[in-house]
């Protein structure tokens, strides 16, 4: 299947963003990116890599970890 390329308006939309935010991310090269000309684009599962990557997951509880109050 191939990748979609998405413009810095479409990853901030998805992200719920200004524009502002993945432009930052393309200046410290913290997102892949393709440059096509002038024209930035960001690869789809480049996106969902940074999402993945910084996606913080629950503590999951063990049993006998937590302390009970007196």
């Amino acid at each position: 299947m191939a990748d979609r390329y998405l413009t810095v308006a479409q990853v901030a939309e998805l992200l719920g963003t200004t524009e502002r935010f993945p432009r930052r991310l393309i200046a410290e090269r913290r997102i892949v990116f393709v440059k096509v000309g002038r024209h930035v684009r960001i690869p789809e599962s480049a996106l969902n890599a940074f999402i993945d990557a910084n996606t913080v997951r629950p503590i999951s509880h063990r049993s006998g970890s937590l302390r009970r109050a007196a």
